[in-house]
């Protein structure tokens, strides 16, 4: 890690308030901090990385200290999760273009990932989410994507790049991305044309109305992300001042539960939560509510540890059911409940509990005709 210290910046103790001090049970007394040395992620579940790239999203301020002031309110959370361990490793410096930024970003997430650490990248601007991307295209790695958000950001005439970002993601070559799936668009806020591009390419897009109705059903599609990016402005602006988007969306604790599901997922391994801006937080309120989403990350990835492998079928419930004349086999697992669908080629793949019943009505489950359709 030590070859990376010309990217990173140490963590603000000012910001921190760690002349307050804090007790035993919290989690700044249980994070390996950069703060005087970079610490050592060997044995980190868990690292936290902040970024304050916010250009593409018409901000010019390098120095505003977005991931500080999250870190302000998770380090004051309460640590329950003893099996995780959390390493700190400070703020990626931003460059002298965004492009600059990019790629400080990319070599960052490069050495955690070949690692095997799961990522937490805090702040920045939606379109870091791009960087957050070429990690896994200059590792040559076949990903699947979610993005999280109240509008798609495919917007080709806008200037700003954190409109538009999802252009070069989806469509540059060779481009990794074998599936995307986005959740908690706002349709008022996306040209019908959008969705019709994206279910021709056989993305899956899912309306708030429809996530928020049973959360649930999202958990499968978070189960098979690799990357995943979370705008704040997916939560409704009561619950998240800094949002500024829509005065309708996501709940806190909805939110938090799409996190625990990222935690829980045993693929996720970035997770960024971008367009946090202090200047337009409320008492710290969308500070306060990210923090609580990242502790339930940390909770879902406890829960994720006492998951057996699907091969060992003794820890499984195992459903024979015939649907439209397809033999197939649902698995619900006796530690978390979850539950997967074998398809015709005998592949597995994560489902919910309504893809069973529907099964079991001799009805089609769309996430089974979808996979189908993907091939």
């Amino acid at each position: 890690m030590y070859d990376l210290l010309d990217f990173l910046a140490p963590v603000d103790t000012f910001l921190l308030n760690s002349d307050e001090g804090y007790n035993d049970g919290q989690l700044a007394k249980h994070i390996s901090t950069y703060q005087k040395e970079m610490p050592d992620v060997s044995a980190a579940d868990i690292v936290l990385v902040g970024v304050s790239e916010y250009r593409g999203g018409g901000l010019f301020n390098p120095s505003l200290s977005a991931a500080n002031i999250i870190r302000k309110q998770l380090y004051q959370l309460h640590y329950w999760h003893s099996d995780i361990k959390i390493a700190d490793i400070g703020n990626i410096e931003p460059g002298a273009t965004i492009a600059d930024s990019y790629a400080a970003i990319k070599t960052v997430l490069i050495e955690l990932l070949q690692l095997d650490k799961t990522v937490i990248i805090l702040g920045g601007s939606h379109d870091v989410t791009l960087a957050q991307y070429y990690a896994y295209k200059e590792m040559g790695k076949i990903i699947e994507a979610t993005c999280i958000d109240a509008t798609i950001d495919l917007r080709g005439e806008s200037a700003l790049r954190n409109e538009n970002f999802l252009l070069e993601m989806l469509t540059s070559e060779p481009n990794m991305v074998k599936h995307y799936n986005h959740v908690g668009f706002q349709s008022y806020l996306v040209h019908p044309r959008m969705l019709e591009t994206m279910d021709k390419l056989r993305f899956d897009c899912y309306r708030v109305g429809r996530a928020k109705e049973n959360l649930e059903e999202m958990e499968p599609v978070i189960r098979n992300t690799h990357l995943l990016s979370f705008d704040i402005n997916a939560i409704k602006y009561s619950d998240a001042p800094s949002s500024r988007c829509s005065p309708n969306g996501f709940t806190g604790e909805e939110a938090c539960g799409l996190s625990r599901y990222a935690g829980l997922s045993p693929l996720v391994s970035s997770f960024g939560i971008y367009g946090y801006e202090p200047a337009e937080d409320v008492n710290e309120l969308t500070a306060k509510q990210i923090a609580q989403m990242l502790w339930y990350f940390i909770d879902g990835k406890n829960r994720s540890k006492q998951e057996a492998s699907l091969l060992d079928r003794q820890y499984f419930n195992e459903f024979n059911t015939v649907f439209a004349e397809v033999d197939t086999v649902f698995l619900q697992s006796r530690k978390t409940g979850r539950w997967w669908m074998q398809l015709p080629n005998e592949k597995i793949i994560p489902c919910s509990h309504q893809d069973y019943i529907t099964a079991s009505r001799n009805e089609i489950p769309e996430r089974w005709l979808r996979s189908q359709e993907r091939g």
